[in-house]
Order: C-alpha cells, then structure tokens, then sequence
C-alpha cells in the first residue's frame, strides 16, 4: 500500500511517498509566508510531486503532521503559531478537494513518534514514548501500532506537565513545565542571566565543552529535568524505548546523552526501567510517520 505523508513546518513543507515500509519519493517547498489556503496549494503540489517522482499509481491516501492544537473530528488546524491565516482552518477538507484523495490530520510530534516506532528507533518495541528537545519540547505516545491521543486529542504533550511547582513560566502560560526547564530556549535563557549578554544553545554548549562553571551548571541543570522528566513518565506510562530527538538532543552529543541517563537511572531507581535511545531518522520522521498515519487510518 502506498500513501504520502506531509510535514507542515513553520518554514517548509517536506512530503514523500512511503509503499510497504521503504521511501519512494521525497519533496521539499518553503511554506508560503502569507499561511491560509496558499499553503495548502503549496502542499497540493508537494503531494503531486512526489507522487510523479515515484512512479507509483494507486495511491491510497495523504497524511498531514501539522503544528499547532488539531481538532482531529472536524480535521481542523485551531491555531498554528508560526503560519498565519491557520486559525480554526478545514486543513482536511482544503487538502483533499484539491488533490482528489482521502486526507488523514495528525499532530506533527504524533507523527514523528510513530515513525520511530515503526521504523526507526523504537522499530523492535510495543510501547514508545518520541520526545524532541528543540526550542520546545513536544512528543508522542505509541501503544502497539498506534498513537496515543487521550481523551482530548491532547495525550503526548511531554513538555508541558509540572517538573517544578512555581518555576519558570511556560510558553503555555503555566509555570514549572518541563519545556520551561529544559528545551533550547530554556536554556538560552538562563544562559542570558549568567553571562549578562544574548546567548544561544549552541554557544552554551560550546562553552560546556570548554569546562566553563557558568556553562556546566546550565547544561547538567537542563538534563537533571529532562532525565526527571522522562523518569516520571516511566512511572506513568511504563515504556519499553524512550526515543529523543530535536536539536538539543543532537548538539549535545554523547556527553550530554550520558548526563540525561544519569539522572534518568538517579530517579528511577528501584524501579524497571526502559532505554533511552537516540532518534534514527532525523528531519525524514515527520512526513513518514505522517504517511503511516494514512496507511493505518485504512
């Protein structure tokens, strides 16, 4: 069976075709500045294209990974942050009238979370929780072959339960989040009231690398919450595989891997714990676990 998958970002659009588990096309366009229905003709041709380049007739179906809070019964986008004109919009609708095929609507982290568990990372799992530490934190819960969306369409949101009561404020307006304490953001921002001065992720890391005291205490502070995190999700949800990913993730390396288990094996000890395993398919997961979202909707 073969079906496209879509990943609409705040800067491009990636689509490809996936057919009985292997990648048979891949496409990128930019995301039209202007949002609304000029992305989802940019998406339209995405589609088309890589249904040319594979060479494939009979495609079954089209799934979308979007940002932003999704109403997934009326296939609606609420609200995208980073592209106009998305507000409350007929994402489903507008896609499938204009390339001729069934439309599938999942949640972007959703998405990438079951690409890793089907065929990336967490491929020999039953149970995976997906978690990117970028600018934010997001996630995806997978029990069998499926996501978990809860009750609410809201299930996943990893960075957005309390590590720490009264803590930092959120993006989400709460305070104490985990993405708050941990993400990219996090800690450019605390790296900003050390040094005194704009600093991004990558400068901090750097810095952390050289042995700075300032650097090491942010870096070692972001993985305890993250490793705090994950270990209470353990409790919860009980997860064979942990998959992280993001830019965080990947610009911290090795070392700041290690910090993370530590404190993961520090908080769950004396319970059963899952692994912790690197993503393994990098800016590919959003558009092929998008795909799959298509495949398992029939």
């Amino acid at each position: 069976m073969a079906t496209v998958g879509v990943d609409l970002g705040g800067t491009k659009i990636a689509a490809g075709v996936l057919a009985d588990g292997r990648v048979r096309a891949r496409t990128v366009r930019p995301t039209p500045k202007e949002g609304g229905l000029a992305v989802v003709e940019a998406m339209a041709a995405c589609v088309r294209a890589a249904i040319q380049e594979s060479g494939l007739s009979g495609v079954k179906a089209v799934g979308v990974g979007s940002p932003g809070p999704l109403d997934f019964e009326r296939g609606r986008v609420r609200f995208a942050p980073n592209i106009p004109n998305l507000t409350d919009f007929p994402l489903r609708e507008a896609l499938a009238e204009a390339v001729g095929l069934p439309v599938v609507l999942e949640n972007d982290a959703n998405a990438a979370a079951l690409a890793e568990h089907h065929l990336g990372a967490a491929k020999d799992a039953q149970s995976s929780v997906y978690v990117t530490v970028s600018t934010g934190i997001g996630g995806g819960v997978v029990f069998g072959d499926r996501v978990w969306r809860g009750a609410f369409g809201q299930g996943g949101e990893v960075g957005h339960f309390v590590v720490l009561p009264h803590g930092p404020v959120c993006g989400c307006g709460q305070s104490g989040c985990l993405e708050a304490l941990a993400s990219g953001v996090a800690i450019a921002r605390d790296a900003r009231y050390a040094y005194k001065r704009e600093m991004d992720t990558p400068e901090v890391f750097a810095r952390w690398r050289k042995g700075e005291p300032k650097a090491r205490r942010i870096v070692e502070q972001a993985a305890d919450y993250l490793g705090l995190g994950l270990a209470s999700l353990q409790r919860v949800l009980d997860p064979e595989v942990f998959v992280l990913g993001g830019g965080v993730v990947l610009g911290g390396g090795a070392a700041y891997l290690e910090l993370v288990q530590a404190a993961f094996a520090r908080y769950t000890e004396g319970w059963r714990a899952g692994a912790l395993r690197v993503a393994a398919l990098g800016k590919e997961a959003g558009w092929i676990g998008a795909a799959l979202a298509a495949e398992l909707s029939g």
